[in-house]
């Protein structure tokens, strides 16, 4: 071999094709990886359907309360409570999983600026916290949103 070239191993030739994401590597970290993912979105479509979604649907005073606070009244408490609902449940979709994460995320976002402005900030941080997880669903099942436009083109 000439100076200028170099066997090319494993590790560089993976480091050429883009670097892999563990969550879907064939190890025994990336199996580990890919089921706490699964877990995670498990637990967060269990917590928008029950905690968040719920109460709304079913009037719960304490989420009335709230909806009337800042005067969207009961269609604005529905309207929530279905897309948090909407979104659970896609969460556990594989082909809109990834979309479903980013939407729970902007819905995060308007939650965290109605604490601040209607409620001064009381549970502010906690949309902010779950933005988070929904962030790293969002980008590790990237590769669904792919599906999703096959998918949607078929039908068109």
């Amino acid at each position: 071999m000439s100076e200028t070239t170099a066997p090319v191993t494993r590790a560089a030739a993976s480091s050429v094709a883009g670097p892999r994401v563990i969550a879907e590597s064939s190890t025994a970290r990336g199996r580990r990886a890919r089921i706490a993912l699964r877990v995670l979105q498990v637990v967060l479509a269990l917590f928008y359907v029950f905690a968040s979604a719920l109460p709304k649907l079913i009037a719960h005073p304490s989420a009335a309360e709230g909806f009337d606070k800042m005067g969207w009244g009961s269609a604005g408490m529905y309207i929530i409570g279905a897309l948090e609902l909407a979104g659970g449940i896609a969460l556990l979709v594989p082909v809109l999983q990834s979309v479903a994460a980013v939407a729970l995320s902007g819905l995060m976002v308007g939650a965290f600026v109605v604490q601040l402005t209607y409620f001064d900030g009381e549970n502010a941080a906690t949309p902010l916290i779950l933005i988070v997880p929904l962030a790293l669903i969002a980008w590790a099942r990237r590769r669904h949103n792919a599906d999703l436009v096959r998918l949607l083109r078929r039908r068109a």
